[in-house]
């Protein structure tokens, strides 16, 4: 039977894959929406059009690692995302390889620079009982590690892409 962190790898890597693949042209073109002031070229897009300058509201997170979150977590079904506050909460994942065993995130961006230590992710794991009840089961902190790595790594790809070279 494989284990927590060899299952959510094997999700993360296909939902990585398949973002790369789907991405590669997202990340060439820096037009369309305006974006948040203060954010990364190809920022957040405003919501109801273009504002006064004086409206805008101010991100005080880091863009890469926002975006890098979500698109890591895409496998996942999105519960909530608050770009001012930098949580990010996901609904329950269940694996169709596991379909005993659920997963939900929860994402924190702590810091408007790119940093390891801007980043805390917290995830919950629930199992089913004999009943069919869900029960709240022990989380391998190097799974939470191994998704933190994961969402910088993507950070860091983001970043580069946006690097006029």
């Amino acid at each position: 039977m494989p284990s927590e962190t060899g299952v959510l790898k094997k999700s993360l890597l296909a939902g990585l894959a398949i973002l790369a693949i789907g991405s590669l042209g997202a990340c060439a073109s820096r037009s369309g929406p305006e974006t948040v002031q203060g954010g990364p070229p190809g920022g957040f897009p405003l919501l109801g059009g273009a504002r006064p300058e004086a409206a805008r509201p101010l991100i005080s997170v880091n863009g890469y690692l926002w975006r890098a979150a979500l698109d890591t977590l895409s496998f996942m079904p999105l519960a909530s995302a608050d770009p001012y506050g930098g949580v990010i909460i996901t609904d329950w994942y269940v694996n169709p390889e596991k379909p005993d065993e659920r997963f939900k995130a929860t994402v924190y961006i702590l810091d408007s620079r790119l940093r390891a230590d801007g980043l805390n992710v917290a995830l919950f794991r629930q199992t089913r009982d004999a009943s069919g009840s869900w029960t709240d089961a022990q989380v391998n902190t190097q799974t939470e590690i191994d998704l933190e790595n994961a969402i910088l790594t993507r950070a860091r790809q983001v970043r580069l892409s946006d690097v006029p070279g």
